[in-house]
């Protein structure tokens, strides 16, 4: 399932050549290291839920915090592009965040342009990817200033 999608992208990363410049460590990374403050970075895969129009989330933000959620609202058809409500826990349990989801198709491929809304505003942006034979969708995200 997820472990055979991220042993493919380590995979491939490594064959093209990258891997050594995924070893070293930039700046950015040690400043980040410094200050103890996670990487602006977080990665999503959501699945579809047992319940027509929800999904399941299995979330990271920065190595730092992840957990679980749900999304509910979206389409019925069990396509992922629509609109969900989407509220998110850590591994403990404890409630985390809470958004309007716009998961749009990005042309052919698979492809997806992912929102998260608070407030009316955007708290963070994403492009994903269909996994398949998998049934899901990978997303890779950070957060914005409006």
């Amino acid at each position: 399932m997820p472990r055979s999608f991220i042993f493919a992208i380590a995979s491939a990363a490594l064959l093209s050549g990258s891997g050594a410049a995924l070893a070293q460590t930039s700046p950015t990374a040690a400043a980040a290291a410094k200050t103890g403050q996670p990487f602006n970075i977080g990665f999503v895969l959501y699945t579809r839920g047992k319940v027509p129009g929800t999904l399941d989330a299995r979330w990271n933000y920065g190595n730092a915090y992840s957990g679980h959620g749900t999304a509910s609202g979206g389409p019925a058809s069990g396509a992922f592009a629509g609109r969900y409500h989407v509220r998110y826990f850590l591994e403990t349990g404890e409630f985390s965040d809470e958004y309007d989801l716009d998961i749009e198709k990005h042309g052919g491929g698979g492809f997806y342009d992912v929102t998260w809304i608070a407030n009316g505003k955007v708290g963070a942006k994403g492009v994903g990817m269909e996994i398949p034979n998998q049934g899901g969708l990978a997303v890779g995200w950070r957060r914005v200033a409006d």
